[in-house]
Formats: structure tokens, sequence, C-alpha cells
């Protein structure tokens, strides 16, 4: 039996999500002229465990570099005495270690490389959240963390490069010099700037140069001026208890501003989970619509981050709706959820707080689940 022919004849056995068969939205799909939605099945042996006695923790940030290579950052910190008992002084158990935070997987799933945390010349975060690989390959993080007010840039052998803010420095949302609690970010290739969603203690998008770490703009909801005394949908995190979704949206972004992505044809997507909604952008803060996805949910909210299609025209978002434990499919010009895949479980395909998301050259995605998920998928492209 081939690996291909394995790979489905165990998620057949385990009852694993293929393309949406827990549920799907009902959608008027034609007749929003869309002939042709894509279409996953979860590869259940992907990643292969890894070495070491070590173990994940919650997983926190998921991206691809050049090389189709898979990054994630885990928060170690989030494994209990039970779960690092080998680590342990004296040790409780054989088993187990928290892996480092910075995991790198080939295609197949092999563990390649592993980094990260404190070291000379700059703060690492607190508590871990957020990583992206750029155009150069060059590895950014993030940390929600009370002190967490910066982001760094490494290069992909682990060696410190530029760190943006300090820990502890914040004055707010219309601090141009530091960060609170950022969640994470996206770089542009072509002006070579980063955005930073900003994030749980801010209300913003923030955009530095990604080489000098100089700043250059930051904008609110609907392209207004942050304002931190302005009332807001919740409380940190989570929805308010006087939260109300038939009632005008939110002038300002809720915390969390929890995800940042740029099409190819240059707008700015922005992930505003607690408000249950997607704003885009031009690159200059200018705001250009709007679209909500499960508007009623409470709890974290619906939209965690953002990730495009790999046609040409990126016609399709893919959200991870860590809330409602699913993997909506958007339509990038309307931003209405035509289709998704996923229900809650602990099974390959189902979902615990699914938080992270990216897809590689080949339109395969993967998953970062964070609390008490700590899990890393892999959902391979079956065409659409």
């Amino acid at each position: 039996m081939t690996r291909s022919k394995f790979v489905v004849a165990v998620a057949i056995l385990l009852g694993v999500a293929v393309a949406g068969v827990y549920f799907k939205q009902t959608v008027a799909v034609e007749a929003q002229g869309i002939t042709a939605i894509p279409q996953f099945q979860v590869d259940p042996l992907w990643p292969k465990p890894l070495p070491n006695k070590w173990l994940m923790g919650s997983v926190i940030g998921v991206s691809v570099d050049s090389s189709d290579r898979i990054w994630m950052l885990h928060r170690p910190s989030s494994l209990s005495n039970n779960e690092r008992a080998a680590a342990l002084d004296p040790p409780w158990a054989a088993c187990c270690i928290p892996a480092p935070p910075i995991l790198v997987f080939d295609q197949e799933g092999n563990l390649v490389d592993s980094w990260g945390g404190p070291g000379e010349g700059y703060e690492w975060p607190q508590s871990e959240h957020g990583l992206y690989v750029d155009y150069k390959d060059n590895v950014w993080i993030a940390g929600n963390g009370g002190n967490d007010h910066q982001v760094l840039k490494f290069a992909q052998d682990g060696r410190f490069l530029l760190q943006i803010g300090r820990s502890g420095m914040s004055q707010g949302s219309n601090d141009t010099a530091n960060l609170r609690q950022p969640t994470t970010m996206t770089v542009d290739a072509i002006d070579d700037e980063v955005y930073v969603a900003d994030g749980y203690g801010n209300r913003r998008v923030i955009v530095f140069d990604a080489e000098t770490g100089d700043y250059r703009r930051h904008w609110g909801a609907y392209g207004n001026r942050p304002d931190d005394n302005d009332p807001y949908n919740g409380s940190g995190a989570t929805v308010g208890a006087d939260y109300d979704p038939a009632l005008p949206p939110a002038r300002q972004f809720s915390k969390a501003v929890h995800g940042v992505a740029i099409s190819e044809d240059r707008l700015v997507y922005v992930a505003d989970r607690v408000n249950n909604r997607v704003q885009v952008f031009q690159t200059d803060g200018t705001f250009v619509r709007e679209g909500f996805v499960d508007k009623a949910t409470r709890g974290f909210g619906s939209v965690f981050e953002l990730a495009f299609s790999k046609d040409q025209q990126q016609q399709f978002i893919y959200n991870p709706n860590g809330m409602n434990q699913s993997i909506d499919i958007l339509e990038r010009d309307s931003l209405e959820v035509i289709d998704r895949f996923g229900q809650g479980g602990r099974y390959p395909g189902q979902f615990f707080s699914v938080h992270s998301i990216t897809v590689d050259s080949h339109g395969n995605i993967y998953t970062g689940e964070t609390l008490e998920g700590k899990r890393l998928q892999r959902f391979v492209f079956q065409g659409s």
C-alpha cells in the first residue's frame, strides 16, 4: 500500500474531516459567480513525532519559507508539570521535555531545525505569540505577555537581527516607538515594510521599515486614529458581556487586533478578532471595506488570522475560526463565508482552539492550535 493510500485509509477509519464533511455553511455559491471551491484532506501522519522526548505546547504561530519548509512557534511554558515531567528536578517521569519554541519541518513532516528563547542583545517575549517568515527568509516573532511591547527579527539560523520596541515601555495606541502585546506581522516585499497587528494591548495596525525599524505610519478601524478611551466590544481578548451583534459595529478595533495579511494586489486585510470581522485597507491605511464572520460569536471571537489561496487571483481567504472550531473559506472580494471544514474534537481534521494558519506553494494549509489544543496539522489541497 502506498503512503497516500494508507493516509486515506487511516483518515476514513478515524472519521476525520475531508473538505467540510462535518458541516458546511449553506450559501448561494453559484449566485456569487463562484464555480469552484478549494477542497482539502487532512494528513493524519503529518508531522512526524518529535525527537529527544520533546513535546510542543500551545501553538501560537505558523509560516512557510521560500523552500516550503513549515515554521511554527509554540509556548514551552504552557506545558503542565505532567507534560514536562522529564524536565523537572528531580524528574517525575521518563517523558517529556519542552521542545525549543521554534520548530521547522520539511514537506514530509521531518523536524529539520529548532531554536529560540532568551539570548544576548534582545528581549525574548514573556508569552510567545505570532511568527512570520518574510520574503528574505528572515523570521519575525511577537509576544502577548503583559510587558511584551516589542517584535523581534532573526535570520533563519537564529541569529538576532532587529528589535522594534522595548519591553514594558508602551505609551498606548499612538506611541510610534513601542508596541503593546503585538499578535503577529507580515512583510511587504515591495516597500520592505513590516505591518504589525498591535494587538492585545493596542488597537491598531502599525508599519515600520523592515530593515531599520523606523516608524512609518499607523491606523485604527476604518482608518481612524486609534482611541484607547473609546468604548469597544470586550475587555482584553474576549467579547464583552454587553455585546449585541445587532448594534452598529465598533468604530475602533477590539483587543485583539489578531492578524494582518497583504494580498498580491496590495490590499491589507486585518483580523479584528473580538469584533468578528475582517477589515480591508490600502497600504496607506485608507479604509476599503469590511465583512463579518459568525457575527454573534462570543468568547474569543471568530476571526483569528488570514491566509490567501494560491490561485493567481487569490480568490479565497482562509480564516482559522478559533471559537467555532473550523477553517472558514471566504470569497476575497465579498468577504463572505462560502464554505468551511472541521469541527471541535481531538481527532485529525478536528480542532480545539485553532489559532494560526499558513499556506505553502502547493496550496496546502497548515494550522496551529493554542490553549489545550497544542497541535500542528496539515490539510492537503485536493483541487477545486
